[in-house]
């Protein structure tokens, strides 16, 4: 099972029109279950930092098959930072992304970036709702 460009580009519209709803400036990544990048959008001015933030979420989130905040309490933990460290420490913990799943499998995640952690992970849930 794989997502779709046109199924990542909705779910990205859908962050944002959440973001947009609630007045806050996003950049949104949608990744495959390899937590390579499907689709990005970054919003007219949306913080700069944020492009790497939500990368890095989606493809916790795409890895784990959890919101990225649930992960940030193993942090610390020998096996996590292990895979975080042999995916080249491109996973980002905290607030703001979660896994989108077809038939009880991972097929990608959307993480969102440039509000706060609640606010981001309203935004992907948002953007996976589209499907």
């Amino acid at each position: 099972m794989t997502l779709t460009l046109d199924e990542a580009n909705r779910v990205a519209a859908g962050a944002m029109e959440h973001a947009a709803s609630i007045d806050i400036l996003v950049c949104v990544a949608v990744c495959d279950a390899g937590g390579k990048l499907v689709s990005f959008q970054r919003m007219d001015g949306a913080i700069w930092a944020a492009v790497y933030g939500c990368q890095g979420k989606a493809a916790a989130s795409a890895a784990f098959g959890r919101p990225s905040g649930d992960l940030t309490e193993r942090a610390d933990h020998p096996t996590f930072r292990g895979i975080v460290a042999k995916d080249g420490g491109h996973m980002i913990l905290g607030r703001g992304a979660v896994p989108i799943m077809r038939d009880g499998q991972v097929i990608g995640a959307c993480g969102v970036g440039g509000g706060t952690g609640e606010e981001d992970e309203e935004c992907a849930a948002a953007g996976v709702a589209t499907l």
